[in-house]
């Protein structure tokens, strides 16, 4: 009987060994993709067709946008020390201030690129503005999906508590949210500051 429960018990833990494993080739599947943008907006950067250029970017709005997305990678930090510490409470009100942070990144993005839009700067203006768009676009796209994943595991939360599935759970979450800080921050420097400069 010790011997079934205790194959069992290893059986579950391999299970979540996979699913960690599963992710960890997920991000790498995403370097490559985002990698394949990077690529494509580096050789497309100077295709502007008479139009709008890097050198036309508003840096201030950018780096507001960075500074909202660094302190949400700090408060998903947070998150997870809390959620160490066994505080339910705690989590939930560092997700809930994460994923407001992530809503603002968004809508200041939404802003961006209707304001560009706005000056006839549109994805099919030029081959720049095309990579351009694609490449912090997608990036917008996953942050949206971290969004919806944080709402989700939030009322996972206040339903089941803090367990082994949840920990598991939000430590991923936390890692696929810095991971979008840190390509955030190549598109930052690569497009924007970059490309003033």
């Amino acid at each position: 009987m010790e011997h079934s429960v205790s194959g069992h018990d290893h059986g579950h833990i391999d299970q979540d060994e996979l699913k960690i494993l599963g992710f960890w080739i997920f991000l790498v599947t995403d370097c490559l993709l985002f990698g394949t943008f990077f690529s494509t907006y580096a050789v497309l950067h100077t295709h502007t067709n008479g139009g709008f250029t890097p050198k036309d970017f508003d840096i201030p709005g950018f780096v507001i946008e960075t500074f909202v997305l660094l302190i949400s990678s700090f408060t998903s930090g947070i998150a997870v020390l809390q959620m160490h510490k066994g505080s339910k409470k705690g989590l939930i009100g560092w997700l809930v201030v994460t994923g407001l942070l992530g809503i603002v990144f968004v809508a200041l993005e939404i802003n961006e690129f209707t304001n560009m839009a706005m000056e006839g700067a549109t994805i099919s203006r030029s081959a720049f503005l095309t990579s351009f768009f694609s490449l912090v676009g997608l990036h917008g796209c996953h942050v949206s999906f971290g969004i919806f994943w944080m709402i989700a595991l939030i009322v996972q939360l206040s339903k089941r508590g803090i367990t082994a599935v949840t920990k598991r759970k939000i430590s991923i979450l936390s890692l696929y949210w810095h991971f979008l800080d840190a390509v955030w921050i190549f598109i930052f420097t690569v497009v924007y500051l970059m490309g003033v400069m």
